[in-house]
């Protein structure tokens, strides 16, 4: 016996040998055949009205889900800019057979979602409530009750909406973009104005309503626990009401890149740190042969963490947290390429350059095998999770749809991903990335970024600047240097602020002072209640309905927050922000401790302003006119990064001889408050017991 086991533990070792010999290990082994995916085709049919409709059953799970898409191209607003933005968030305000509080109140009793807006709708729910919300979607998409009062109260909003964007660099970025990069006069390069929305009236969302939303390009998804021929008939009785109906087809001029390289810049005073985009346009669309190694060539160049720019910008130079790079498909018509970073003042120039290089880099040598492996292998572990999820089938026989793909389009994605070769990845980036035609938009703070800027070269060239306002109307460059008269230094202008609001004397009168003042908020209304006093003690409460949400105190001594509930005692680096916020007059302060310096002028608003640094991380800007203070700003740092609050005061008004800002308007990134004070009491409504 012993013999045998080991007269076959002798042929296991041969044949191990044998084996192992047979196998060259210092060579990568072949990639074998993508897998043949083969893709279930959703049962599809077509209501007379030109509606399409697709529905995709999966009984795992007793839900089901209904998207209704329009594919219109996109739709020139003009100067009513604002009135498709409009259109979608009244519909689902209720319809001709249902009022708005019942159909929210049936919706929430059902555990349902009901989404509408301008371009489609999306419900989800049980399966065993898909009768009712499938005919709930249809009733407030195809019957809506515009109103005048939900109109009003929605453009408010909308409104509203545009006011925290007049200061956040990322929205004025954004914006002048797209704008610059295709046109005012297109779709895509439009914005919303306080003008444009304001020209808007109710009638005009009605017309909009009945010209676009229409079924002739519009499509309807069921996913879910569903029989196919129920659902047939739920929704041809549903949507069969949906009139007939081709929007209007629209012309407009077709967008073109920069004649040259240009860097064009827009100051934004308050920003501390500058949003950099280097962009051109591309016509590139799903059905097109190269699409798949455009979107390899922009993965590897700026598709996430492993692209070489967030490598170089992030990693390598430690200018920002991170650059990316999109492209962008679209049937229409052209769209952008942009690499974009959001980068420190000090550094806005360098990362010009760098991002240009990285471009220029893809564009003229080949990508590595590696970097090409990697990200085939990132693209084709997407596409493979993805058909786990039983909406992929529904969304890629739309994709076949509305792209005009063939029918194998999905089946053989593996296949075709394989195939891409780093020429193909090399071609697709010279034909649709461009250094000679690059539009570098860059939004900053130009007294600080403009001097280096203007000395930016790439392959020995000077790239050449040209200014833009927030609005991408061409401007001048601005002027950092206007002189400062002979004579004005911090302390004189200090005077000149209080002389102008009621003197020296009057302010020094001023025991104490309260105010009250109020903003909107999301259709709330936040209440501040402010006390300061001449002992430098400070009260600050911020209210929702009577309720508050933020509140500090200080004594002169010690002190405290309270937010959301929670008091925690103010720390020793706490205490000493909070006393220069603390005094009645913060300039009789300054006139004392010293160590105000004058920066400059600049512009606030459309007014002169002389600059004053109150701290390393605080400036004042005082009218060069009036005097008056036009605005404070003081930068943080937040989780890591640096945030700008901006309070700009103005409608000043004479309370008991002394004239104090009536609107003040805070801001903090993206949120902007408009505070109106209500109340002023000078020497009264203060004591002791507000600051315990």
């Amino acid at each position: 016996m012993k013999t045998i086991k080991n007269y076959i533990s002798i042929l296991f070792i041969l044949f191990a040998f044998g084996l192992n010999a047979q196998i060259d290990r210092s060579k990568q082994p072949e990639p074998g055949p993508a897998p043949k995916i083969n893709l279930d085709k959703p049962n599809s049919f077509e209501l007379m009205n030109g509606l399409k409709v697709m529905v995709v059953e999966n009984h795992k799970l007793p839900r089901v889900r209904i998207q209704l898409e329009i594919d219109n191209p996109p739709v020139l607003e003009g100067d009513k800019a604002g009135v498709q933005s409009l259109t979608g968030s009244l519909l689902g305000q209720g319809s001709t057979n249902m009022s708005k509080d019942d159909f929210n109140e049936e919706v929430d009793f059902l555990g349902a979602t009901i989404n509408i807006g301008a371009q489609g709708a999306f419900a989800s729910s049980l399966s065993k409530y898909f009768p009712r919300i499938l005919e709930l979607m249809a009733d407030m998409a195809l019957n809506p009750n515009f109103n005048q009062e939900e109109f009003d109260k929605e453009k408010n909003i909308l409104l509203t909406g545009l006011k925290t964007q007049e200061k956040d660099v990322s929205a004025i970025s954004g914006r002048v973009q797209l704008a610059l990069g295709y046109g005012k006069n297109n779709p895509n390069g439009e914005f919303l104005t306080e003008e444009t929305v304001n020209n808007v009236t109710l009638a005009d969302v009605q017309q909009f309503y009945r010209k676009n939303f229409v079924p002739a390009n519009a499509y309807l998804v069921v996913i879910g626990d569903v029989q196919f021929e129920e659902a047939k008939e739920l929704i041809t009785e549903a949507f069969t009401p949906w009139t007939k109906a081709t929007p209007p087809s629209l012309i407009y001029s077709k967008p073109q890149d920069a004649q040259y390289t240009q860097i064009n810049f827009v100051d934004v005073p308050n920003a501390v740190q500058s949003e950099v985009s280097v962009q051109n346009l591309v016509e590139l669309q799903m059905k097109d042969e190269d699409y798949l190694p455009a979107l390899i060539a922009n993965q590897i160049l700026g598709g996430g963490g492993e692209g070489r720019l967030f490598l170089n910008l992030r990693e390598d130079k430690g200018y920002t947290y991170g650059s990316y790079s999109a492209i962008r498909d679209n049937k229409f018509g052209p769209t952008r390429f942009n690499a974009v970073a959001q980068v420190r003042n000090q550094v806005t120039d360098s990362s010009v350059v760098e991002i240009l290089k990285e471009i220029d880099r893809i564009i003229k040598e080949p990508v590595s095998d590696k970097e090409l492996e990697n990200t085939k292998a990132k693209y084709s572990g997407r596409f493979v999770m993805a058909l786990e999820q039983p909406e992929t089938v529904a969304n890629y026989a739309l994709n076949i749809e509305k792209e005009g793909l063939p029918d194998n389009f999905y089946e053989t994605y593996l296949e075709r991903i394989n195939a891409v070769s780093v020429e193909d990845v090399q071609k697709a980036a010279q034909k649709h990335l461009s250094i000679d035609k690059a539009r570098i938009v860059v939004a900053g703070k130009g007294s600080e970024v403009i001097e280096n800027l203007e000395k930016v070269e790439f392959n020995g060239k000077k790239v050449p600047v040209l200014y833009y306002d927030k609005f991408a109307n061409k401007t001048e460059k601005p002027d950092y240097n206007a002189s400062i008269p002979e004579g004005i230094t911090a302390e004189s202008i200090l005077l000149n602020y209080i002389s102008a609001i009621g003197g020296k004397a009057k302010l020094e009168g001023v025991e104490s002072y309260a105010m009250f003042a109020e903003a909107q908020m999301q259709g709330m209304t936040l209440e501040l209640e402010l006390k300061k006093t001449s002992k430098d003690q400070f009260m600050q409460n911020i209210k929702v309905a009577g309720n508050s949400m933020q509140k500090q105190v200080f004594d002169g001594d010690k002190g405290y927050m309270v937010a959301q509930g929670q008091r925690k005692d103010l720390s020793e680096e706490e205490i000493q922000k909070i006393k220069e916020e603390s005094a009645a007059f913060p300039e009789l302060n300054y006139l004392v401790a010293g160590g105000i310096s004058l920066e400059g002028v600049e512009t606030v608003g459309d007014k002169k302003a002389y600059k004053l640094k109150i701290t390393e991380n605080k400036s004042a800007f005082y009218d060069v006119e009036t005097g008056l203070k036009l605005q404070e700003m003081e930068v943080q740092e937040v989780q890591g990064q640096q945030i700008s609050q901006t309070l700009i005061l103005s409608d000043y008004k004479e309370v008991s001889g002394i004239q104090f800002p009536f609107k003040l308007s805070q801001s903090a990134g993206p949120q902007t408050f408009d505070f109106i004070v209500k109340e002023i009491k000078v020497n009264e409504g203060v004591t002791p017991a507000d600051f315990e």
